[in-house]
């Protein structure tokens, strides 16, 4: 019997779970941004709960906003991967404006990358690329809960543009941002036609924001917005065209991978912190890592960290490869999302009382690891998705 051809002609293997070089030198620089300009800065942010927006022109002309995005585009032309080395760098020393960059780099920005006209990219995916303009997405709202095709906002058509009317709430970035895109009812029905996209030059007379305070990601800011008869011109229809609705389910797709990085970056820094604990506090004369009980706990974190991180990056391979779906999105983000919550609880468990005391950062990351396990689609909305594919028999 003939054995099985185990790799390419040239003799290269066919699975390779190495970065590239390219990959490492990405990860490099933004630990080294991170250290630098992002870690000074995360107390007072926490503190306050106010975002310092100066931090987005500083990513903006390192090319950490635009790493997904095409060099014609004015993008760095990196792919999925890089993208998600980026948000677990970032996440790993603060989630909070991890999710700000997020929300504007991704949720803001992509949909006007995909689908905007000419005019929408050169005045607001241009100037969002290099952080001069800060966006969000308005898409969650009081009474919608995760069912996104119930969302009662509408807009209705009227000499020169649009009148939209709702509400929104849990919007990353709305009380600073420079502009928001806004999904609103178009149509009558429950139909993905029904639904679309409206770039919000901020600020508008029809946007009332309010800012929420928040047990996680304090740094980041977050908005409630109630819309009274707003108005957006024609040209501000993301597109030039009604019926959109597809474009917020491909990004929340890919988002979902991104998050799922951010997961992945705050579980690491939590368990660096309980290592680093770990081996300095001594409990009768010995580190409490030779203590059994600590160490299986650590040593659990561990292989917890390695697979979501595997998955992570098989996730962020399907998109670079085009393939991604959300049966295979949403396993990869509640794997990693899950994860989080589970060692972050654990790095707080290993502290003891110092990991309820805000002088260590274990108890921040695990706050801010429960959002996401609600925010971007709960885990119970990620398992209905992976369950939906099975009974299609995917």
């Amino acid at each position: 019997m003939e054995g099985l051809a185990l790799a390419t002609p040239t003799g290269t293997a066919l699975m390779d779970f190495a970065f590239t070089p390219q990959h490492e030198q990405v990860r490099d620089t933004v630990a080294r941004f991170c250290a630098e300009h992002v870690a000074p800065l995360v107390a007072a942010a926490e503190e306050v709960e106010i975002f310092p927006k100066d931090l987005f022109r500083k990513w903006g002309e390192l090319g950490l906003i635009g790493v997904r995005y095409p060099e014609s585009d004015g993008g760095a032309g990196f792919d999925k991967i890089s993208d998600c080395i980026v948000r677990e760098e970032m996440s790993r020393v603060c989630q909070a404006f991890a999710s700000s960059w997020s929300a504007h780099a991704h949720l803001a920005l992509w949909p006007l990358w995909r689908i905007g006209t000419p005019d929408q990219k050169a005045r607001f995916f241009r100037p969002g690329l290099v952080g001069e303009k800060v966006g969000g997405f308005g898409l969650s709202e009081p009474d919608g809960g995760s069912d996104v095709r119930m969302l009662k906002t509408r807009a209705t058509k009227v000499d020169g543009g649009w009148r939209l009317d709702g509400s929104k709430l849990y919007i990353t970035n709305a009380p600073m941002a420079d502009f928001l895109l806004v999904a609103a009812r178009t149509g009558a029905d429950h139909s993905d036609d029904a639904i679309s996209l409206f770039i919000v030059d901020l600020p508008n007379p029809g946007f009332e924001i309010s800012r929420l305070k928040k047990e996680a990601i304090r740094g980041s800011e977050t908005g409630l917005i109630h819309i009274a008869d707003a108005f957006v011109p024609d040209d501000c229809l993301l597109g030039g065209r009604t019926g959109t609705y597809r474009v917020v389910l491909e990004s929340l797709a890919e988002n979902r991978v991104g998050v799922s990085a951010n997961c992945l970056g705050m579980a690491r820094g939590a368990f660096e912190a309980a290592l680093a604990y770990a081996r300095t506090r001594i409990v009768r004369g010995r580190p409490i890592i030779e203590y059994q009980a600590i160490a299986h706990k650590l040593a659990d974190m561990a292989a917890d960290i390695e697979a979501a991180k595997w998955m992570v990056y098989y996730g962020a391979w399907r998109v670079d490869q085009g393939a991604i779906d959300p049966a295979t999105a949403s396993r990869v983000k509640l794997i990693a999302s899950e994860t989080a919550v589970r060692v972050t609880e654990q790095a707080i468990r290993i502290h003891g009382g110092a990991g309820l005391m805000r002088e260590y950062p274990v108890g921040r990351f695990h706050r801010d690891s429960l959002v996401y396990v609600i925010g971007e689609g709960t885990s119970e909305i990620q398992r209905n998705i992976i369950a939906r594919a099975l009974k299609a028999g995917g």
